[in-house]
């Protein structure tokens, strides 16, 4: 359970250390990073409150080793709190993020979610390949299926990328689901960006926010969960990418935006 057994080591933030075996090229994963900064961000948060929003500064690479996770309660409303928090290493930020925290409420308002896309079977599609020095090192925690668009740089003119992700059953244990699984699931995927270049290039995450569904699902991290995502525009090295997240039971969880630097 090498995921669930880094949490108590970042709920109470100040000086924790990321693990080695999480790479995305020079960096260490996004998803694990920002899972880590939100655990000791959600523990300045009293009563009721759960994570509604959160949005991610990706201000530089993050490298294993040690980290610095502070954080600072903005505000503390009668319904919301507004939480900021930051993570450095060697004194320098890598990663700061705003997150909302909100009580729920009556209301008249009311609109369905999206519903699951209809894929395939997960034995039925394509798993990620394990190319050496091209698939990143932190997706052998991971199980991915193809369902929807093309492989990386394979020249693809189609928006959209997605299909099943999961966590290998070593990496959790068959609890829910919390905050910090749907992180890392919902970034797992490589950029929708990536189908559209002919030859392997760098890209990098620079601002990326997260809305949540409540109540959480209480599926495990290690049940298939579906992914798609839509390039939205692209241009000058700088792409828009929307995708959503459903549980096992077709369950919409979160949704995401997400700006992506490309150097190709």
């Amino acid at each position: 359970m090498e995921f669930d057994r880094l949490f108590p080591n970042w709920r109470s933030g100040g000086a924790v250390h990321i693990p080695e075996g999480w790479a995305q090229g020079r960096a260490t994963f996004g998803g694990l990073v920002a899972a880590m900064l939100h655990e000791p961000m959600s523990g300045r948060v009293s009563g009721d409150a759960s994570l509604r929003s959160i949005t991610f500064s990706f201000i530089a690479p993050a490298e294993p080793g040690d980290l610095q996770l502070d954080t600072d309660v903005l505000r503390a409303g009668k319904s919301v709190t507004q939480v900021e928090g930051r993570a450095l290493q060697n004194g320098q930020p890598v990663l700061a993020a705003l997150a909302s925290f909100g009580c729920g409420r009556q209301s008249s308002v009311h609109a369905e979610m999206a519903p699951a896309p209809e894929f395939p079977s997960p034995d039925q599609c394509p798993a990620l390949p394990d190319i050496p020095g091209l698939v990143p090192e932190f997706t052998r925690h991971f199980d991915y299926r193809f369902a929807r668009g093309a492989m990386p740089f394979s020249g693809s003119h189609v928006r959209e990328l997605g299909g099943w992700v999961r966590f290998r059953h070593e990496e959790t244990s068959g609890a829910p689901a919390a905050i910090g699984h749907l992180l890392a699931l919902i970034d797992a995927w490589p950029p929708a960006l990536l189908p559209m270049l002919s030859q392997p290039a760098p890209a990098s995450s620079l601002t990326w926010t997260i809305e949540f569904m409540e109540p959480l699902s209480d599926k495990p991290a290690t049940e298939w969960w579906q992914y798609l995502a839509e390039v939205e525009q692209a241009a000058d090295g700088y792409g828009v990418i929307g995708a959503k997240l459903w549980d096992s039971s077709g369950r919409l969880c979160a949704f995401t935006r997400q700006t992506v630097t490309v150097f190709g």
